[in-house]
């Protein structure tokens, strides 16, 4: 049994990828800072949930040593450049340290779709440093860059679907910048095979070099559209009233200074300068011998209003490992 250390197993992806991994039999660690934030993986057979504070280098170390493999979700959309040094590159430090330390070879880590050394945002150029480190490291290592990822308990497109069912219509600002939205259970999926090493697996061209690929769906939708998809499966469609740039900013300063996690920053302004999706240039899901679920089959299953059959991604997932 391969036992796996999963940084971040506590999240949105993260537990769909210990969901896969313990049905695989293998023995899953995912540390917390508070045991109650990962009541979605608790009751998981071969998960061992453990407090711990991953920041701390020797916890770190202790963490890593007896693992097989190492999985990296840990990330963060909003913040300064200290904080967004802290989760994106001392960590990643930390955790190539504590694996060279510890005699574990295999990492597999999420960056972000976008992410270069000359983004036009914190978040983006941060991902990429995360991924220098990587390189340098000399390490078994792969990294996948997803675009915006959606599914059940996703806080995209759910979210745009709560706003319009308050608000009478939809200031939108970034409107049209196009994303490749993926699925959370085919990203989940690709870093499962990733651990298995992509020149291990049956059918697919061996042996793979591909240290970083993107993860992304079929199908490119402008923000506009994505708005106006959740209104509509949601039952709440508002108009979208797209913001001038000037605008656009002061609304997300005015909601960096609310209380709670912002739902939009400058600094995701500034990386919406840019397309958020495929480059084309580095290889996609298919490498994994994955095909990229569409948005319209899986979204209409946790959005819509007319109540459509909540089980029905986790019945088509089933024939998929």
């Amino acid at each position: 049994m391969k036992r796996i250390l999963v940084l971040g197993g506590s999240g949105f992806i993260g537990s769909h990828v210990c969901e896969k991994a313990s049905r695989l039999d293998c023995r899953v660690t995912v540390p917390t800072r508070r045991r109650i934030n990962a009541q979605a993986v608790q009751s998981l057979p071969w998960v061992d949930v453990i407090e711990s504070d991953i920041h701390d280098e020797a916890a770190l170390t202790g963490l890593v040593r007896g693992h097989d493999a190492v999985v990296n979700l840990v990330a963060i959309l909003h913040g300064n450049a200290a904080a967004f040094d802290h989760a994106h590159v001392a960590l990643v430090q930390k955790l190539v340290r504590a694996c060279q330390a510890a005699g574990v070879q295999r990492l597999v880590h999420v960056s972000a779709l976008g992410a270069a050394p000359d983004a036009p945002s914190l978040y983006q150029r941060s991902k990429a440093e995360g991924e220098a480190v990587l390189a340098a490291s000399g390490l078994d290592h792969g990294a996948l860059r997803p675009s915006v990822v959606f599914g059940a308990q996703d806080r995209f497109l759910n979210m745009f679907a709560r706003m319009q069912a308050v608000f009478p219509v939809m200031p939108l600002a970034g409107a049209d910048t196009r994303f490749q939205p993926v699925w959370v259970q085919d990203v989940a999926l690709a870093l499962i095979r990733l651990l298995e090493r992509p020149g291990t697996i049956a059918g697919l061209p061996n042996p793979v070099h591909a240290p970083v690929l993107e993860a992304c769906g079929p199908d490119v939708f402008t923000l506009r559209e994505l708005v106006q998809l959740a209104g509509r499966l949601s039952g709440n469609p508002r108009p979208v009233m797209a913001l001038p740039p000037t605008l656009a900013r002061w609304q997300a300063r005015i909601m960096e200074l609310l209380p709670g996690e912002p739902l939009l920053s400058r600094d995701n302004l500034d990386s919406m300068q840019v397309d958020n999706v495929s480059t084309g240039v580095l290889p996609g899901l298919d490498i994994l011998g994955i095909t990229a679920s569409s948005l319209h089959a899986i979204a209409p299953t946790y959005l819509s209003a007319g109540g459509a059959d909540p089980a029905l991604a986790q019945r088509r997932l089933s024939g998929r490992l």
